[in-house]
């Protein structure tokens, strides 16, 4: 199935919106030569971000903003590309316990927090129910 146009303009400019989210944050604080606490804390709030879209009626009543927030928005402010090359470059300066550390402390956090928003997530009463 093709998108439509409108979908992917949506999904365009939402990308636009948290690439220079997430360029704008690693200016203000740079991750520096220890742990990317910057890019950590990126991913973790966009995976609790895309947990929460949801909850928004606004993204349940419309596919395009649904598209613009979620794979838009979101998928340009979480970055795993630079996960994994700050993940190697870790490993590659002969820090491996840090590298570990960051990778999978980065996967368990995302983790953690799309699962604890998604336990707060049911509690909300539907649309119809209000």
């Amino acid at each position: 199935m093709t998108p439509s146009p409108r979908l992917l303009l949506a999904v365009a400019a939402g990308g636009a919106v948290g690439a220079l989210a997430r360029y704008g944050a690693t200016e203000a604080v740079p991750d520096g030569s220890g742990f990317p606490w910057t890019t950590f804390a990126i991913n973790v709030s966009g995976s609790a971000l895309l947990a929460a879209l949801l909850l928004l009626p606004l993204a349940r009543r419309s596919p395009v903003w649904a598209a613009a927030l979620g794979p838009g928005v979101l998928g340009g402010y979480t970055t795993f590309s630079a996960t994994s090359e700050q993940g190697r470059a870790l490993l590659a300066s002969g820090r491996t316990g840090l590298a570990l550390a960051y990778l999978l402390g980065t996967l368990a956090s995302c983790l953690l927090a799309t699962t604890l928003v998604g336990r707060v997530a049911p509690a909300l009463p539907e649309e119809d129910e209000r």
